[in-house]
Parts: C-alpha cells; sequence; structure tokens
C-alpha cells in the first residue's frame, strides 16, 4: 500500500523556534543598543559642573602670616590644597590625583601627597616623585591683596611640572 503525505499549505503561524530566535535577535540589537551608549557617553568629554553663584569661585584663605613655611593647608569647601613654600611662596593645588582623579592627601610626616588608588606620590610643589601619574598636580590662580590670600577656584590650570613662575609670593611692603 502507498502512503499518501498530505501536502499542506505552509503554516502561517509562526513555530517556536522562530519566535525564540526573533526574540534573542532582538534582545541583541538592544544589547548591542546599549553598549554603543555606554561607549559613547565614556568618549565624550565631560560637561564642566557650573558653580552655584559667585562666592565660590574665590576662596578667601587668611592672611598669609597665618600660614608657616614649608607647610599644606587643605581646604575641603574649595577642593585644593594651599601649599606654602620655605621660600614664602604659594601653591594652590587641586586635590585631584592626573592620573585617575582620585583625592590625594597630604601625609605630612614623609612631606609628599600621596595617591591611595594607586600609589602615585607627589612633592610640596604638585611635582610627580612617583608614577603612574603623567603630570604635576593642577593648580589655581592665587591672589594676594593686603596680605590675604585669595584662591580662585574657577580655573584650573594643567601643567606638566613646577615651574618657579607659578609661584605666588605676597608684596613686599616699601
Amino acid at each position: 500500500m502507498k502512503k499518501q503525505y498530505d501536502e499542506k499549505a505552509p503554516a502561517t503561524d509562526p513555530s517556536r523556534r522562530s519566535f525564540l530566535t526573533k526574540l534573542w535577535m532582538g534582545l541583541g540589537v538592544f544589547a548591542l543598543a546599549e553598549f554603543m551608549g555606554v561607549v559613547i557617553s565614556f568618549l565624550r568629554p565631560r560637561k564642566s559642573k557650573a558653580r552655584k553663584g559667585s562666592s565660590d569661585v574665590v576662596i578667601t584663605a587668611g592672611p598669609f602670616d597665618k600660614f608657616e613655611p614649608n607647610s599644606v593647608t587643605a581646604f575641603v569647601r574649595g577642593r585644593f590644597y594651599l601649599a606654602r613654600l620655605e621660600d614664602g611662596g604659594f601653591l594652590a593645588l587641586s586635590h585631584k590625583c592626573t592620573h585617575l582623579g582620585c583625592t590625594v592627601p597630604w601625609v605630612d610626616k614623609e612631606k609628599k601627597f600621596a595617591c591611595p588608588c594607586h600609589g602615585s606620590s607627589f612633592d610640596i610643589t604638585g611635582n610627580v616623585i612617583n608614577p603612574p601619574a603623567p603630570r604635576a598636580l593642577d593648580m589655581h590662580p592665587i591672589i594676594i591683596e593686603n596680605n590675604i590670600v585669595k584662591v580662585d577656584t574657577s580655573k584650573r590650570l594643567k601643567r606638566s611640572e613646577f615651574r618657579t613662575e607659578q609661584v605666588a609670593y605676597p608684596k613686599k611692603k616699601a
């Protein structure tokens, strides 16, 4: 006896396999789009945060006599350190490591800034002592008026190394 096969028209309803294939492809496209969004946001330069009010832009540190030579004072509100060098000059150094942006504390016993994240260290002028930091700590401009030290935190100056012309000195009385 001959077996006869029923020739049926192709089913219009999708099979489970084709449904799952389309579902996985859709999820893959979604995951790829999300991954591309993360990559693009990582590569896009950060927008600087606008400061609220102009009172935070210039911070008054105090009279220059208040700071001992060869000392570092932290200013949490301004996110900087005010370093007074042995010769009496001042530097306002950023608190962020130039390697990955970790906060760099001043270690007074060792007289250096030591990054807790990757071991970079900087001297009192912000120069790199131990890498992996690629360059010196950023600095802020200093204004000395009427024997009062003020720091302009609206500008962060990137620098490759310390130079003597970066130091701010109090004006000598005539």
